[in-house]
């Protein structure tokens, strides 16, 4: 028989074993809740633990969560546009190539040969893109080489499988963006969201109709890179384009004009290019851009840009050699016709040939900050202050932003 006290220590002891199961149980249980989940697996599996089990990142699931809630929430926003014209529709009839010229008649006969003939119009569907809903009563914002030709007719697809006559309302001069119309209401939209504090390696996805058939194709991937410069063509045009978002989520034929998002489910891009001849490489013009463009159709009806009149050139070390000048960086009124435009902002503000713009608003330009991608930060009608250097004295010159004409 065991005394009083030798059952004490007994139970305690067991007590003891038991917590510290308890605790090593709980520890186990919990690896979900320290950034882990357990799978089953292999042993063979890198990552896998002893029991055979597969050990994966709770975030892998997070993520794949936050994907799959975006799409299914975004999706309904993002449409196709169809571009549709009228097509000659050709037909095959016979045609005798001598006419009735008796003297060929009696040597060939009444000869046939077949030609194709016009046999009036057809309205046929010629190209098409994406394109996504800003505004509940069907704003809707695109590229401009979707809906480039003037004479073709618009169609909009919606999610639900609803059509709908398409106006295009603007096509942005200088950037390949955008705005046509439906009339519709209550429809669903996207969240537009801010392209400035983008980082390389963030995460992002892009919705489009790829290739123009399977529609609200879904890709993901990483920013790869940032402000770069494309030359994109489209609607047999071609242009320039600046401080483009780089991105290896698949961008393919037909995703044009669909949204590039983040992982908050909001859009940050355009989808606007895919590299040719390269795997991988996708561009998009930021939304921030866009944002400017979709402001000038509602407020004035029309895409705007703000310009101050002059003819210049970025200043590197090469051109600062070659023409003296006292710094290796702004943007130089170089002397010439036109060095400032007649009646503009530049020429009320008394901007000169020969003139360094160094800053605008206390920002400096720089090679990678030019003068034109500065002064698109601004609106029609704003004052900007411009550091101006003037026969090596430093001048400050207020200038108001007036519309660019195009």
């Amino acid at each position: 028989m065991f005394s009083q006290s030798e059952k004490i220590k007994s139970f305690l002891i067991f007590l003891a074993v038991a917590i510290l199961a308890g605790f090593l149980g709980g520890y186990v249980a919990n690896i979900p809740n320290s950034g882990y989940v357990i799978a089953p697996g292999d042993n063979s599996i890198t990552g896998s633990n002893n029991s055979g089990q597969l050990v994966i990142p709770k975030t892998s699931f997070a993520q794949e969560e936050a994907i799959t809630g975006i799409v299914k929430k975004y999706s309904p926003a993002v449409v196709s546009v169809i571009v549709s014209k009228d097509m000659p529709v050709l037909e095959n009839c016979y045609v005798n190539p001598f006419g009735n010229d008796p003297f060929f008649q009696q040597f060939f006969g009444n000869i046939q040969i077949p030609v194709q003939c016009q046999k009036g119009y057809q309205k046929q569907e010629v190209g098409g893109g994406t394109g996504f809903i800003i505004s509940s009563d069907g704003l809707i914002l695109t590229n401009k080489h979707v809906v480039s030709d003037t004479k073709a007719e618009y169609t909009v697809l919606t999610n639900d499988e609803k059509k709908y006559t398409a106006t295009v309302l603007a096509r942005d001069p200088l950037k390949d963006l955008a705005v046509i119309k439906i009339e519709a209401s209550n429809l669903p939209t996207v969240v537009l969201g801010n392209s400035d504090g983008l980082q390389i390696g963030q995460t992002v996805i892009a919705i489009g109709n790829a290739l123009g058939e399977f529609r609200n194709t879904i890709s993901t991937g990483i920013v790869s890179g940032l402000a770069r410069t494309i030359i994109a063509s489209g609607g047999g045009q071609s242009e320039e384009l600046r401080n483009i978002i780089q991105t290896d989520a698949a961008i393919n034929p037909g995703n044009s004009g669909g949204p590039l998002l983040n992982l908050r489910g909001e859009v940050i891009g355009v989808n606007v290019a895919v590299a040719e001849g390269a795997q991988g490489i996708g561009f998009a013009l930021p939304i921030n851009e866009a944002k400017k463009a979709v402001n000038g159709v509602k407020s004035q009806g029309k895409i705007v840009y703000p310009f101050i009149g002059i003819n210049y050139v970025s200043i590197t070390e090469a051109i600062q050699k070659d023409n003296k000048l006292s710094v290796s960086e702004g943007a130089w009124i170089k002397p010439g016709a036109n060095a400032v435009v007649k009646a503009s902002p530049a020429e009320k503000a008394g901007l000169k040939a020969g003139d360094i713009i160094t800053e605008v608003n206390g920002e400096k330009l720089t090679s990678k900050n030019i003068l034109g991608d500065v002064i698109q930060k601004y609106n029609v009608g704003d004052t900007i202050n411009l550091k101006v250097i003037r026969d090596g004295n430093a001048l400050t010159v207020p200038v108001v932003l007036e519309e660019r004409k195009f």
